[in-house]
């Protein structure tokens, strides 16, 4: 009984043991198998299951995938690059700190900089890449073929995109593209004897296209269908490269549309050059309307000669200057620099001497305007009767001079007394010296001193011209002594004039002879006057100093601006005149600030535009 009972409570005991284990087991696997999933250990696992998915685990992750599209924010594809980029970015420069560590320690030198990606900023630099892409997608740095513009000096992807511009007449030069191209191919094509539909379908095309560019030359000229012409067109061309073409024919087509083109080109350089000749020979339309109004209004109210400033314009005590103009504004322009940087205005006296058309404008003009407390005489030259001749006015000529061979050569204007400067000494009779300055100057300070400069015995004060020798332009007129071979040219501008000198020598007949000479052997032609200036005053020339004349502004650009602040006189020889809108704007500054702007003819006539 005993012995029973003692079996049956062993069993008991040994059942329980057994489910405690089982409840200790299933407890550590409990806690086992998330701490496998955390830590990423199925993932080692390799084998049938691994591979294999249950379908309801497929559900679920398909299932938790839509919710992530419908509820995450929707990121860019270029972003997602762009991050997918930075990360191997970073994982190469891991890699080659890593090696430099290793480099360091098996060799126990430090890396040398130019491997450590942080020495200079490269594409694997992380913080570099960083600011590119922000910087990119920020202003929008895209490419018309989708790729991203590379932000660094000299980007041609950023410069297009910042100076972008629309062609004006696109519509015109694909047209005529098209045309050249189907021309190059019509040939061929034309050949061929089973593209007969094929090729009048393409010489239609090509008529039509030409039509149309005969009859416009602009976008807004073309006709509201001309989108579908230029389909067909494209259409026929790329059917034409289809088939095999010779070669030597298209060649050929294209030389001859070079060829027309180069013709072109040379019509219209040739036009441009004559153009631009007439513009700088032609009066503006402003200065004509204020020379007709000035003149329209002198016959209004005419001016009574001043008879109480007679003594003035021949008291050689003055200081006499002298100019020869048509120009009104020209010439208000020299006179209002003189007089604002003269120390005495009262002394000055300006002799304008102008032609039988621009004299009354002149007249009317300085007699609404005055200059301070200087004197201005009005003069028409073809009203002076000297020895009983035919007067005509002629302005200072410029002459065009080239010199220098290959990459030194340079081209000057050179501008030297005209015939009506040698009727100084008798025209202004009572008078011994003058200064002559041409209506293309500016004065920009006191000229007194030109009036107690010694001139020893020379006739003419001017600034020489030495990049121009006698020798050069003279030829057989100079003697072949040193002297002479080294002669500097010399300029019209500021000149200081010894009549008395002048007369003695009797210059003005010494020019009439070389005028004739020089005419007998080379042509009557406007060279002679150039001649037959530099002959006269040959040996006669009194060297001023370069600072107290500029010359050039008319021609050249690359003239420094603080030689134009500090020059006495800035002389404007060349095509390009500051009141011309050919005029060098950084030049035009200086004359145009000696303008009276407030003149009611200058407003009516556009003139301060």
């Amino acid at each position: 009984m005993k012995g029973g009972m003692a079996a049956s409570a062993y069993a008991g005991k040994k059942r329980w043991k057994g489910l405690v284990v089982a409840v200790l087991g299933l407890v550590f696997l409990s806690m086992l198998v998330p701490l496998i999933f955390l830590l990423g250990l199925h993932n080692g696992f390799h084998g049938y299951g691994s591979e294999q998915h249950s379908s309801p685990t497929g559900d679920h992750a398909k299932h938790v995938e839509n919710l992530v599209k419908q509820f995450a924010p929707i990121i860019s594809k270029d972003i997602l690059k762009n991050i997918s980029r930075k990360a191997v970015n970073k994982t190469k420069n891991q890699v080659i700190m890593h090696e430099n560590e290793q480099r360091k320690v098996v060799t126990g030198f430090p890396a040398l900089p130019h491997d450590n990606p942080q020495s200079h900023p490269t594409k694997n630099n992380t913080k570099v890449d960083e600011k590119i892409e922000m910087i990119d997608y920020a202003k929008g740095g895209v490419e018309e073929s989708g790729k991203s513009c590379e932000l660094k000096f000299g980007s041609y992807c950023l410069w297009r995109q910042e100076h972008k511009e629309e062609m004006k007449d696109s519509m015109v030069k694909r047209l005529k593209d098209s045309l050249f191209v189907a021309r190059a191919y019509y040939p061929t094509i034309a050949k061929l004897p089973s593209q007969h539909k094929f090729s009048s379908e393409m010489k239609q095309n090509i008529q039509e296209l030409e039509k149309v560019l005969s009859e416009s030359t602009t976008d807004a000229d073309l006709p509201s269908q001309i989108g579908k012409k230029l389909e067909r067109m494209q259409a026929v061309i790329a059917k034409a490269k289809s088939f095999p073409v010779e070669c030597h024919n298209v060649d050929k087509k294209l030389r001859q549309i070079f060829d027309m083109t180069a013709d072109e080109a040379n019509f219209h350089m040739k036009q441009s050059v004559f153009l631009y000749q007439l513009a700088v020979q032609t009066m503006p339309k402003s200065l004509h309307c204020l020379s007709m109004r000035l003149t329209v209004e002198y016959f209004r109210s005419p001016v009574d000669d001043m008879e109480s400033l007679a003594s003035k314009y021949n008291d050689p005590a003055l200081q006499h200057y002298v100019i020869f103009s048509t120009n009104v504004l020209a010439s208000s322009v020299v006179i209002n620099s003189t007089v604002m940087h003269a120390k005495e205005s009262g002394k000055l006296v300006f002799h304008v001497l102008t032609d039988q058309q621009n004299y009354f404008a002149m007249k009317l003009w300085f007699f609404r305007n005055t200059y301070k407390e200087a004197t201005v005489q009005v003069l028409n030259l073809e009203q002076l009767n000297l020895d009983n001749r035919k007067l005509y006015l002629s302005l200072p000529v410029e002459f065009r001079v080239s010199f220098g061979i290959g990459a030194q050569a340079r081209t000057e204007y050179l501008s030297i007394f005209s015939h009506s400067h040698y009727l100084l000494p008798e025209i202004f009779q009572n008078l011994e010296k003058v200064v002559v300055l041409d209506d293309d100057v500016v004065v920009q300070q006191d000229l007194s001193a030109l009036w107690s400069l010694n001139m020893e015995g020379k006739v003419n004060a001017a600034v020489q011209f030495c990049s121009v020798k006698l020798s050069n332009l003279l030829k057989s007129y100079v003697a072949e002594n040193s002297s002479d071979k080294t002669s500097c040219a010399w300029m019209s501008g500021l000149n200081v004039i010894d009549l008395v000198k002048w007369r003695e020598l009797d210059l003005t007949e010494t020019y009439r002879r070389f005028v004739n000479e020089v005419s007998r052997q080379e042509g009557l032609n406007e060279a002679a006057a150039l001649y037959a200036s530099l002959l006269t005053f040959k040996d006669l020339i009194y060297a001023l100093d370069g600072a107290w004349a500029l010359s050039g502004l008319g021609n050249e650009y690359n003239i420094d601006i603080s030689v134009v602040r500090k020059a006495a006189v800035l002389h404007y020889n060349g095509k390009m005149k500051p009141w011309l809108d050919l005029g060098i704007p950084e030049y035009n500054v200086y004359w145009k600030k000696f303008l009276n702007r407030e003149d009611q003819f200058l407003t009516d006539c556009n003139v301060n535009s």
